[in-house]
């Protein structure tokens, strides 16, 4: 496990005075950096355009039902513990973790099902019961999924990529582990049972990733699960991003809501504060993007202070698939339905194809159902039940138009959901929401409504990826899902520790 030290604060390069850090975006990435910075020493602003905080994990509440809009598992519990920690408290104080078993099941579309646990012994009789020959591969899969976690996690996740020279430290162990396959190749290399393979490979989907071709290194998902299991965060993971605000307010420090940023304002080659969208200005000694990598660069940053993320490099970069999410909440409860239900369709590899290559609409559609009421009472009115419903589709680029498609998509949606874990399913909803890739655009500002930024592919990891310290700007630092190390809590929420540690760099040398 990966331990935390941060030494005393050097503010003397502020002339005695505390330096003031602007932090762009509450996603978790953003309430993680202000944590850390203001445990430096940092004075801290955080401005995000949203009422709330949590970016992609805001919180909508509706007809007496509460849905989390993004992130609903948490497998990596002590990099948050970290945080209350610095603040001088304890997380289990304020937030309360269920681990579920199993993690989810996944239902294949014939029927068949495949349940996912934390114990080994569990995990090796779930799978003898689909294919008695692949138990060997499967631990095979398992030992490579955990010299992947050594390699891609406690080796690279916390570390700047910001020169070649890191990169090429880590060549040789991503040489090892054949960086270059993908993670459907491994489990492919391992599993001959096809429904196997899908169960074991399918997770770069979570960070955005195309399992077809997203590197096996991302196999260290795998281990992530089995080490710390999956857990929900009691009321939500809502309550989670309201825990990290409060200790950001604990410290003396600020979140402004409402507040969207037009520039980030630059000085003799440095960031020295933003332009609000109404015109104020806010000034300051660092800036700190959480907002979309992309998004930052090309909207942000005037153009002519760009000289490697120019448009043209913007626009032709590779991004991830975007998500159709469905929230709805029933007048009945579904007790026959886990807290996390994987719904694979018809067709795996084809469909990956069709929504990150092709990026058509495809007929058919895998869902991944969520049922936090199976586990929380309280999102939910007595005998009601509380879901969103997610299908990966293609982002903007598609060019589908989802001021049309979306109730036609949504309505397929829920004639799959009837037919197969959710009978009578139109007579029982009480209260909906749809979310399309149009929101990602226009709500959280990710460009071509991409939910997890640019594709983690091997040609945009690590260094290849915008970097944590800028190009661009002196002062100016990247945390969250568009910089190293990628999406996914355990991802956004490392980067913070990055960011850590290249400010502590910078003060000792400025």
């Amino acid at each position: 496990m990966m331990t935390h030290a941060i030494s005393p604060p050097d503010l003397s390069s502020a002339g005695g005075k505390r330096p003031h850090a602007i932090v762009i975006g509450a996603g978790f990435g953003g309430l993680a950096a202000a944590i850390r910075l203001g445990a430096r020493g940092f004075r801290v602003t955080v401005v995000d355009r949203l009422d709330q905080p949590g970016g992609r994990a805001s919180v909508f509440r509706q007809d007496g039902f509460t849905f989390d809009a993004g992130p609903t598992i948490v497998t990596v519990p002590f990099l948050f513990e970290e945080l209350w920690s610095l603040c001088g408290k304890e997380m289990a104080d304020s937030i309360t973790l269920k681990l579920l078993e199993p993690f989810y099941t996944l239902r294949f579309d014939d029927g068949d099902t495949f349940s996912c646990y934390s114990d080994p012994a569990e995990m090796r009789r779930r799978v003898a019961r689909v294919s008695p020959d692949d138990v060997a591969g499967y631990e095979r899969f398992m030992a490579e999924a955990k010299a992947c976690f050594d390699t891609g996690f406690t080796g690279m996740v916390d570390q700047p990529f910001s020169d070649l020279a890191a990169m090429a430290r880590a060549l040789p162990d991503l040489i090892r582990r054949r960086a270059d396959r993908s993670v459907y190749a491994l489990a492919a290399k391992h599993i001959r049972n096809e429904k196997l393979r899908m169960a074991v490979s399918f997770h770069p989907l979570f960070l955005g990733g195309n399992p077809l071709r997203a590197s096996a290194v991302l196999s260290l998902i795998s281990y992530l699960e089995r080490q710390w299991g999956v857990s929900y965060v009691m009321g939500g993971t809502g309550a989670l991003a309201k825990g990290l605000a409060d200790l950001i307010e604990g410290q003396g420090n600020t979140l402004r809501y409402n507040a969207d940023v037009d520039e980030i304002l630059v000085k003799d080659g440095a960031a020295g504060g933003v332009r609000l969208t109404n015109g104020e200005i806010i000034t300051s000694d660092i800036v700190v993007s959480n907002a979309d990598s992309a998004w930052t660069y090309r909207e942000l940053v005037p153009a002519e202070h760009r000289r490697r993320w120019t448009d043209r490099r913007i626009d032709r970069a590779a991004y991830s698939m975007s998500l159709f999410i469905w929230y709805f909440g029933t007048d009945r409860r579904y007790d026959d339905v886990g807290h996390h239900t994987i719904l694979m369709g018809p067709r795996y590899r084809e469909l990956l194809t069709d929504i990150f290559d092709r990026k058509i609409l495809a007929d058919d559609f895998s869902l991944y159902l969520h049922r936090p009421s199976a586990s929380d009472p309280s999102v939910a009115p007595e005998g009601c039940d509380a879901f969103y419903v997610l299908s990966p589709v293609p982002n903007l680029d598609a060019g589908i138009d989802w001021t049309v498609e979306a109730e036609r998509y949504r309505a397929r949606i829920a004639e799959k959901l009837a037919a197969t874990v959710l009978p009578g399913l139109d007579d029982h909803v009480v209260t909906s929401k749809l979310f399309t890739p149009l929101d990602f655009r226009h709500r959280l500002l990710s460009v071509k409504g991409a939910a997890f930024g640019m594709e983690p592919r091997l040609t945009q990891i690590a260094w290849f990826r915008p970097h944590n310290v800028s190009e661009e700007l002196k002062n100016l630092y990247m945390v969250g899902a568009g910089t190293h190390p990628g999406a996914g809590l355990p991802g956004v929420v490392a980067s913070a520790r990055i960011l850590d540690k290249v400010i502590a760099h910078d003060l000792a040398h400025n």
